[in-house]
């Protein structure tokens, strides 16, 4: 079969591998399609130390399973929750399966979904990370409810509500992603702040009810504060790896608002929150990784009732294009490249 393989630093190569095999309690899937995360991003531009090369990367796809091992009776297609976490911790045992103390990924620890064909481990069908799709919902919408779950799970902390006001930075797929769930829960004012011109233009076709702004610009605080009537926003959200929007966005925020630090920033340029910003505004900054199973079904059930359009934002590639995919999302000619095998 053909794989996208990581071979560390910045190597990549299309690459023929064996087809991999059900062993007992596992299956094989066919990959439908698999998006490309932004975590998949940086490594192909940066590389990564937390890969053990060569490997697959890939964990956003839509499964179509074609073996079973003994033990083991599914069909039909899926999405698989992918950060699956040991079942018995402390973490695992309140549900929390993406705090697992031993958590092991698909595309991290195990091979990805850059490929035309993977193994499912007998851990994530143990514990029911494989969550079937309804017949209406395309092979494409199927590969990007991955990362609606993990925006699901950052806003899980920040109790949106009718009136709030909502600052987003990034205006990427889920920049614009969690745009959209905001409005879902009632949110007055949404505003998307990005640098990029590609990227708001963008944003601005496909969330038209969010304000979009231009965080380049020197006079873009005193834009949200004109948005917001001077009184500045109830949530901020960094989704975007870009340490200023920690600060910037802490002094955006109101008495007692919430702010979700999204987007994890490279290397050690993470020394950006005012302590004492914190304590007088009793603001409640949280962090976010992943996502759980449970998340996940939330994510699919949005796409499948069509309360949310997560397709919009899809741009197809063949698998053997997986270069030229990568420097679209680069150029940010694309919104979301999804890999076709």
């Amino acid at each position: 079969m053909k794989a996208f393989v990581y071979y560390g630093g910045k190597d990549f190569a299309i690459t023929e591998l064996p087809k991999p095999k059900a062993g007992k309690e596992e299956a094989v899937a066919r990959i439908l399609c698999a998006s490309i995360c932004g975590t998949d991003l940086r490594t192909y531009r940066f590389g990564s130390e937390k890969l053990d090369p060569p490997i697959t990367i890939g964990h956003e796809a839509c499964y179509l399973i074609e073996e079973n091992g003994k033990g083991v009776n599914l069909s039909g297609r899926y999405i698989l929750a992918p950060a699956i976490g040991c079942g018995r911790c402390r973490s695992c045992e309140k549900g929390r399966t993406n705090m697992c103390d031993s958590l092991r990924t698909i595309g991290f620890q195990y091979p990805g979904t850059f490929a035309e064909y993977i193994r499912i481990p007998t851990e994530a069908i143990e514990r029911g990370h494989l969550i079937r799709v309804p017949d209406h919902v395309s092979d494409q919408a199927a590969s990007v409810v991955e990362p609606v779950a993990c925006a699901i799970n950052a806003q899980s902390y920040l109790n949106i509500a009718i009136g709030d006001s909502v600052l987003i930075y990034g205006a990427g797929y889920l920049g614009c992603i969690h745009a959209e769930l905001a409005l879902m829960q009632g949110a007055e004012k949404v505003i998307i702040a990005e640098v990029s011109e590609k990227r708001r233009m963008k944003a601005k076709a496909f969330v038209p009810e969010a304000h979009v702004i231009n965080s380049g610009d020197k006079a873009y605080l005193d834009q949200v504060r004109a948005i917001t009537d001077g009184i500045g926003v109830d949530v901020v959200i960094t989704a975007c790896p870009a340490g200023i929007t920690h600060r910037q966005g802490l002094e955006l925020l109101n008495k007692n608002g919430r702010m979700s630090l999204f987007g994890g920033l490279p290397g050690d340029n993470n020394f950006h929150l005012d302590s004492n910003l914190i304590h007088y505004k009793e603001a409640g900054v949280y962090g976010a990784h992943a996502s759980t199973v449970e998340q996940n079904r939330q994510a699919l059930e949005l796409v499948s009732s069509g309360r949310l359009n997560a397709e919009k934002y899809i741009s197809k590639f063949a698998l053997e294009d997986a270069d030229k995919a990568f420097q679209s999302l680069i150029d940010e000619s694309v919104e979301k490249a999804v890999l076709i095998p």
